[in-house]
């Protein structure tokens, strides 16, 4: 297939793109390399893919309909996947405005190209921020999710409707997927596993919001590519079971759907930090911070839908996933 892969130098869109590569796929990558983080992460998974014979790139961002629509236009992309998103829960508490624009303004324009060029399948990135103020675990997708805690959240579930609206009005097929924390080799490093290397490793503390009682449900970089390409490969149709008088967030009369995608098994920080320090050798210096405004204690997903519908199965324990990690760190930084 011809697949469009926005956000393909970031941490899961580059993996993404390997595999599809790998598998005989045409790839067209599309980022905008922003400083969110150190572009030359991003330069350097990108430089991975170049080189391949199905794979091409366009530098653009989201919020560029001109950009948007020419690399659709010249690419010609039978399905898409929309990983670009302005990131980090924190950062949207400072700049929420990048967030409308990547996230809200840029999600319209894939949804515009999308529809004009008869896409089969729009695959997009939501996240498990959605659930904000939930307290009910494990987060399910049929529960409501009317409590976001940040921008960044907002405009996650802002994608949420605006896919359905597209998918009804103009069936074109959507599927989101709520991503719960991500991590393995090539990660991002504002993430709390690259935080915490490269302080331990530099002998500096260690911050632990909510005094390290958060429970994340940690989710490998490899379990969840495996998960984007069962979904990209199984076309929504309007859901037989869908019943109007007494509607669900994941279901719809509509050739759309929405699904949790994550490992199913929570990890408490501290346990975490635990394993990590194991892998290195050494101890941490912790210093224990309250809550962070935004934060939620705990996240766990119930990925039953997932399973039932594309046979989805993480099985990358904490303890071989942060090893794997550790291992490309010290190599990737000579560390």
């Amino acid at each position: 297939m011809r697949v469009l892969v926005t956000g393909a130098a970031g941490f899961i869109g580059a993996k993404l793109s390997e595999v599809l590569l790998a598998r005989g796929d045409e790839v067209l990558g599309f980022d905008d390399l922003n400083a969110y983080y150190d572009p030359s992460l991003k330069q350097a998974r990108l430089a991975r893919l170049l080189p391949q014979r199905n794979f091409r790139f366009v530098l653009g961002s989201l919020e560029d309909r001109a950009a948007v629509d020419g690399a659709f236009a010249s690419f010609g992309p039978q399905r898409v996947v929309n990983l670009a998103a302005q990131a980090g829960v924190r950062y949207s508490l400072e700049n929420p405005r990048a967030y409308v624009d990547s996230n809200v303004v840029g999600f319209l324009n894939i949804l515009e190209a999308c529809r004009h060029r008869a896409v089969e399948h729009l695959v997009y990135a939501s996240s498990s921020s959605v659930y904000g103020a939930n307290r009910k675990l494990p987060f399910s997708v049929e529960d409501n999710v009317d409590h976001p805690v940040s921008m960044y959240a907002a405009t996650k579930k802002a994608n949420e409707l605006m896919a359905h609206t597209y998918s009804h009005l103009f069936g074109l097929p959507t599927t989101g997927l709520r991503f719960f924390t991500v991590y393995g080799p090539w990660g991002r490093p504002d993430m709390a596993l690259f935080l915490f290397t490269r302080k331990i490793l530099a002998g500096e503390p260690i911050e632990l919001f909510n005094h390290g009682r958060h429970s994340r449900d940690f989710t490998y970089i490899d379990d969840i590519v495996e998960g984007i390409v069962r979904t990209l490969d199984r076309i929504p149709t309007a859901d037989p079971d869908y019943a109007a008088a007494a509607p669900t967030p994941a279901a719809s009369g509509a050739p759309y759907r929405l699904y949790n995608i994550g490992n199913h098994q929570p990890v408490e920080l501290l346990r975490y930090i635990e394993v990590l320090e194991g892998c290195l050798g050494r101890t941490s210096e912790r210093r224990l911070l309250p809550l962070q405004p935004g934060d939620v204690p705990d996240t766990c997903a119930d990925v039953t839908a997932l399973r039932r519908d594309v046979g989805y199965a993480p099985s990358t324990p904490v303890e071989v996933g942060v090893a794997r990690f550790v291992d490309w760190y010290r190599d990737y930084y000579g560390a």
